[in-house]
């Protein structure tokens, strides 16, 4: 092979190493430990499907899929829509925009721990949000955010969105800038709103981005854990337990790296079906919007 064949294949090599050692080895060493009764003490002895016939078997998995899925359909609806609209706004040439763009970003470079206690201050029963409700008439007592089984998770969810908001603005952000203003111009003059602008012009421009943040969101979604560990700690009674805690818990609490490397599987093989299924579905109304 010549020399000028083989340099691209130079410049792959070291992604290419390291991709293998930290991502390919790391998978292919979890679905062997799947297989094994393995405590991290003791050597890996194969047990077949044996971990996944007791993780189906386990209602409490039930119980955590259903709330990870549950995540999922609350959370990231939320952060593809909502960010549209925020980068919308910031997306104006008036004075001082870059401050607000900074400000909706601040959330997303803040440390986990930090909000999750800040939050968790703001839900107290004596906390700032109980205090607005109540000043404001809505709430006759306290409401227990976090220490209430039907709106724990709910609460959780809700600093995930506000932490990614800005996060996926900057995507979509970037999708406004690379419209061409002579669109909205063109509409000005045949006399289309703002709203009408928005779902005929700029919606089907960003598709492409729609479904990147789509891809993303979901993904995150199905692997929240920092926001869960540092706020409820999967309490109270497990449900704000997710899937991703629930693997952490059985491996590092338990000691059942087997069983937990189980539910990892299972856990790849959702978001890796939940990924496919985004990329076709946005493919396919993509297509649509440009016929």
């Amino acid at each position: 092979m010549k020399r000028g064949k083989i340099t691209p294949y130079l410049f792959l090599l070291p992604g290419c190493i390291i991709l293998g050692a930290f991502i390919f080895y790391p998978m292919l060493q979890a679905i062997w430990l799947s297989f094994t009764n393995y405590n991290m003490v003791t050597e890996a002895e194969f047990i077949g499907t044996e971990n996944y016939q007791n993780l189906f078997e386990d209602e409490l998995f039930w119980k955590v899929l259903g709330q990870t899925l549950l995540y999922l359909v609350i959370v990231v609806p939320a952060l593809v829509i909502l960010p549209i609209f925020i980068a919308i706004l910031v997306n104006q040439q008036i004075r001082g925009i870059a401050f607000f763009r900074s400000a909706y970003y601040i959330p997303v470079v803040t440390s986990m721990v930090v909000v999750g206690i800040t939050w968790k201050w703001v839900y107290a029963d004596q906390g700032v949000l109980n205090y607005f409700l109540e000043s404001l008439g809505i709430i006759g007592e306290p409401v227990h955010w976090l220490t209430s089984t039907s709106t724990s998770i709910f609460a959780v969810m809700a600093v995930t969105v506000w932490k990614g908001l800005g996060y996926y603005m900057v995507i979509y952000l970037a999708g406004l800038q690379a419209i061409p203003g002579d669109l909205y111009e063109a509409a000005d003059i045949d006399g289309a709103s703002k709203w009408k602008q928005i779902i005929h012009i700029t919606i089907p421009l960003l598709m492409p981005s729609i479904m990147i943040v789509t891809i993303m969101s979901s993904i995150s979604a199905m692997k929240v854990f920092e926001e869960i560990y540092v706020m409820t700690g999967g309490g109270p009674l497990n449900s704000t337990k997710t899937l991703v805690f629930y693997i952490y818990q059985e491996a590092f609490e338990n000691l059942k790296m087997g069983y937990a490397s189980a539910g990892g599987v299972i856990l790849f093989l959702i978001t890796l079906v939940f990924s496919i299924l985004n990329i076709k579905f946005m493919n396919k109304r993509e297509t649509a919007m440009r016929g």
